[in-house]
């Protein structure tokens, strides 16, 4: 078991559709529900971030970086513990289309099956926003 925190792994996909495209649907948080299943099923706007009291975590806050040319759509979560985790996440343009790169790290006492879980999930999530940009 590596539990030290370490470890990040980079988890992409590619998707049929324009930067512009994929940054302004995922950048919106509102969309989150749809795709980002990890946080939840409901998400509401609360002073300079967002709570998603439906989450499998519990009541979360999600903070997310301000809107960029650079399709940087890195966010912090605030885990009920009062713990926050940094998510760097990209959209890359790859053509016509856009790669989208979440990197995810290993926190401190996570178990290999639980970074594998954790990875499945992300993984998961990323080809729903595929499926939902590609579907439009």
């Amino acid at each position: 078991m590596n539990s030290t925190g370490d470890q990040s792994r980079h988890l992409s996909i590619r998707i049929d559709r324009s930067v512009d495209d994929v940054y302004a649907f995922a950048s919106n948080p509102a969309n989150l529900p749809a795709w980002a299943h990890g946080l939840g099923a409901s998400i509401e706007k609360s002073a300079d971030h967002w709570v998603a009291e439906s989450s499998p975590m519990g009541r979360v806050t999600v903070t997310f970086t301000p809107r960029n040319d650079l399709g940087v759509l890195d966010h912090d979560v605030t885990l009920p513990s009062g713990e926050t985790v940094h998510n760097p996440v990209r959209v890359i343009a790859d053509g016509t289309r856009s790669e989208v790169v979440f990197t995810l790290r290993r926190q401190p006492g996570t178990t290999d099956a639980d970074f594998e879980r954790d990875a499945g999930m992300v993984t998961a999530d990323l080809a729903r926003l595929k499926e939902l940009l590609e579907s439009d």
